[in-house]
């Protein structure tokens, strides 16, 4: 386990929701998928600069496929104690308010 400061850190993957064909909810023009992008690359450069290390499923407009998205985060850092995954959603509204992926 890496340390700053004398803290423990945990190596952190920022999944991007959405990406490419699959734009996620949109409304008065604005894409879930382009709003997760830009909240992600903020988390990752914040990251950045506290040391963390850190890694993008996505970093552009590209269409990741649901089923392999999982194990495309793991391939950055193995799926041990010291990873955290983040995937950002911003829901529409509705619903069970919850976004679950299996990793």
């Amino acid at each position: 386990m890496d340390f700053v400061d004398g803290r423990a850190t945990k190596k952190v993957v920022i999944d991007p929701g959405h990406g490419g064909v699959d734009g996620g909810t949109s409304a008065n023009g604005i894409l879930e998928k382009d709003y997760t992008l830009k909240i992600s690359k903020y988390m990752a450069d914040r990251l950045d600069q506290l040391g963390i290390e850190n890694t993008l499923t996505r970093d552009s407009d590209v269409t990741l496929d649901s089923n392999n998205r999982p194990k495309k985060a793991q391939s950055f850092y193995g799926k041990g104690n010291d990873v955290i995954v983040v995937s950002n959603h911003i829901n529409a509204g509705g619903g069970d308010g919850h976004c679950v992926t299996n990793v």
